[in-house]
């Protein structure tokens, strides 16, 4: 084993009812450095995290840490060699403050039964003062954006001497100026010589925070290096195992007149003025940092939220939206930026999630449902987009991020629609997901459809959108067409 390695895996396996999830994986951590671990969802990458943390029992293979082979690794034995995990939900206790988030794990590692109010206190500031980190230590965790829960489990994690902190996908619900920040504490934490493992699938911050790159696809890794040895093309190609298109949206057939016209919409506090026209054969981006009032227009124009002054005009006439019913009626459709909690029924099969804005269509002159129908009908679309399930009638949650959004755009797509929204249209989506999204709506535009992204995503809107208006402070500030729209540009107006 090399000393060079803080943590070296050789030969790594791990079965669940004789399915592979891990295939004789090799994987290595250097001191003091950033290693991405990336891949598709499905790939292996939790199980990886799982078996370095102690949760999973490996089935074959060799774990050597700071050059000592590992026999077995527990939960408590990963923490004592200095192996700390901050998930996605980040393991908090909302409705505790920060310093009592910050104490608890220590008072009860320690085994302490009372409390002591000042060597709490104590604790939390010395896990603050780690990073330098200022905020109030009696804030409610719950109230805290995601940016300062986030710094505050990393400042949980050093309290037990980490040498190797892990992070899974921490930039997920993040602002660009966060993730910034975020950033900013993974290279300091890196130049004290803490290695630090990022688990991502967005290209653009792996090749910004990383050191070096293990991408794993179907339960091997398929490279392992620098990340300078990659290019983003050769990155995406490992991801996948295909060569994906980077070709700009053109769009083709474009109606003579807008299909939707928005004229002087406004809303207090939120919106000022803002129009737009769209047509059909087109994709038109809408962008800006978060609070620019982008979400808030999608809102209005599917009736979840009532502008207090201006006009929404289909097909020259005005119409009035107020309700996501009424929306339907006039043949528009809204995938919303949070398919969870907002788009889909996570606990319910998806056939019934497909099917689900039609089932007025599907039902007989009497109104009766047959669930044989529902079946055939959401067939037709787990065929068409390719959903990755052998059967519909298992749950969404079954169901990795990519194919959850399919799910969302099948059930809008199953009805005629005029104009179709999509705001964070790939947010949490893996690369190879993304560009069949991607390429699915230039399709449906193609076919006629108009088509609006929301999207801060600016190598997305430049890709998809052949026309972009820029929002800051619930106005339009900016708009550009055809080759003019680029990321340098958009910037430009952004800032």
């Amino acid at each position: 084993m090399s000393e060079e390695y803080l943590l070296q895996m050789e030969g790594i396996c791990k079965s669940f009812a004789g399915v592979h999830a891990l295939d004789h994986v090799n994987f290595a951590v250097r001191p003091g450095k950033v290693m991405c671990l990336a891949g598709e969802n499905g790939c292996g990458k939790s199980t990886l995290v799982k078996i370095i943390s102690g949760v999973y029992t490996r089935d074959e293979g060799i774990v050597t840490f700071e050059g000592k082979t590992i026999q077995r690794i527990t939960p408590a034995e990963a923490t004592r060699l200095g192996i700390q995990v901050i998930y996605q939900d980040l393991s908090i206790f909302p409705n505790l403050t920060v310093m009592e988030n910050l104490a608890v794990n220590s008072e009860v590692t320690a085994g302490r039964r009372m409390v002591n109010r000042k060597r709490w206190e104590q604790t939390a500031r010395e896990a603050l003062s780690k990073i330098g980190y200022d905020i109030d230590l009696y804030a409610k965790m719950g109230d805290l954006s995601m940016a300062d829960k986030q710094l505050v489990a990393i400042c949980r994690a050093l309290l037990f001497n980490a040498k190797l902190i892990i992070m899974d996908e921490p930039t997920t619900a993040l602002t660009k100026k966060e993730v910034d920040a975020l950033f900013k504490t993974v290279r300091q934490l890196r130049d004290s010589g803490i290695a630090i493992m990022f688990i991502s699938h967005k290209t653009e911050e792996i090749f910004e925070i990383s050191d070096d790159v293990c991408i794993m696809r179907n339960g091997k890794n398929v490279f392992s290096g620098r990340t300078a040895e990659l290019t983003r093309r050769d990155f995406t190609f490992y991801m996948t195992g295909r060569e994906l298109s980077d070709e700009r949206f053109v769009p083709k057939n474009l109606s003579k007149e807008p299909v939707l016209e928005v004229q002087n919409l406004s809303m207090k506090g939120r919106l000022r003025d803002v129009s737009l026209q769209l047509r059909k054969g087109e994709i038109l981006g809408v962008t800006g940092l978060l609070g620019s009032g982008r979400t808030e227009l999608a809102l209005a124009l599917f009736g979840l939220a009532r502008p207090s002054a201006g006009k929404i005009l289909l097909h020259g006439k005005e119409v009035r939206i107020s309700s996501p019913i009424a929306a339907q009626k006039l043949r528009i459709g809204y995938v919303p930026e949070d398919r969870l909690t907002e788009g889909l029924c996570l606990q319910q099969p998806i056939a019934d999630n497909i099917t689900l804005s039609s089932l007025k269509r599907l039902s007989n002159a009497l109104g009766i449902l047959k669930k044989k129908d529902v079946y055939a009908d959401a067939d037709i679309w787990v065929k068409q987009f390719s959903i990755a399930t052998d059967d519909a009638r298992k749950f969404a949650s079954t169901l990795s991020g990519g194919n959850q959004q399919k799910i969302v755009l099948s059930k809008w797509l199953s009805n005629e629609l005029d104009v179709l929204i999509l705001n964070g249209p790939t947010v949490g989506v893996d690369v190879g997901a993304k560009q069949d999204i991607h390429q699915l709506v230039h399709q449906l535009a193609g076919e006629g459809l108009a088509v609006i992204i929301i999207s801060d995503d600016l190598s997305e809107v430049v890709l998809n959108c052949s026309r972009v208006v820029v929002m800051k402070d619930g106005a339009i500030v900016g708009e550009m067409e055809g080759e003019h729209v680029t990321e340098e540009n958009i910037l430009e107006i952004i800032r």
